[in-house]
């Protein structure tokens, strides 16, 4: 057995642990990931660096990173040998925490057929899976879930753009071969999207750097139905009798 890993004791005494959580939100508030003893050498604690953390025996979850986030802890190899194991520890967290997250440590040589198990149970259960290559890894996750638990979505979310020229930029390179020069050529031939809509694909070849190919394509990409039925004749009506 890995170090770190849950005894087959601990397995059965939190299987009959109470289903109710404990309030812990005052502490886990604050700046330290809340450990619980189970997980008392696991080399994953040796990886949380940017932030403390500290032992806390009443979790019904491995780490507590914050009041409505919690993870578990399991290896590949040791559910293999405890397939039940998770079951156990799950009924015992029972619906507690919004975003609850299983680190699946990957120390087997072939974990697909497992990892088909866990999946299903995540999905089952409501779990966010968290693949990790080895112990260290799944510390930084935890780390990271703790740092950002009160950090707005901004820096994870798209940039819009705010300047009506380089929004149409964007929307332009998104069609295939057609660059930041190309749409700016072409903003600047016909000096607005409608423009650019309405002219022939002869017209657009004859831009500076679009020549046939891109103009063929472009024209294609901006007059494609947007909806398959389009695309569809309608259905002759059956004669009657």
């Amino acid at each position: 057995m890995k170090e770190g890993e849950p005894t087959e004791e601990a397995s059965a005494s939190t299987s009959k642990a109470p289903v109710v959580q404990p309030s812990l939100h005052s502490r886990a508030d604050g700046n330290s990931i809340l450990v619980s003893p189970r997980q008392r050498g696991n080399p994953l604690l040796k990886s949380i660096t940017s932030v403390p953390w500290e032992f806390d025996d009443r979790l019904l979850a491995d780490y507590v990173m914050g009041p409505t986030t919690c993870a578990l802890y399991l290896s590949i190899r040791y559910h293999n040998l405890n397939p039940d194991y998770i079951h156990d520890r799950l009924k015992a967290l029972g619906k507690n925490y919004l975003l609850r997250v299983l680190l699946v440590i990957l120390d087997v040589p072939d974990p697909q057929h497992a990892l088909k198990t866990l999946t299903r149970i995540s999905i089952l259960a409501d779990l966010t899976l968290m693949l990790c290559r080895n112990p260290e890894e799944a510390g930084k996750i935890v780390e990271r879930y703790k740092i950002y638990q009160n950090k707005p979505p901004d820096m994870i979310m798209e940039k819009k753009e705010a300047d009506p020229h380089a929004r149409l930029v964007s929307a332009l390179t998104t069609v295939r071969s057609i660059n930041s020069t190309d749409a700016a050529i072409l903003i600047s031939t016909f000096g607005s999207l409608e423009k650019i809509l309405g002219a022939s694909e002869s017209r657009l070849s004859l831009c500076s750097g679009i020549g046939p190919q891109k103009a063929s394509r472009l024209h294609k990409v901006l007059h494609q139905p947007f909806l398959k039925s389009d695309l569809q004749p309608p259905a002759k009506k059956k004669k009657t009798l």
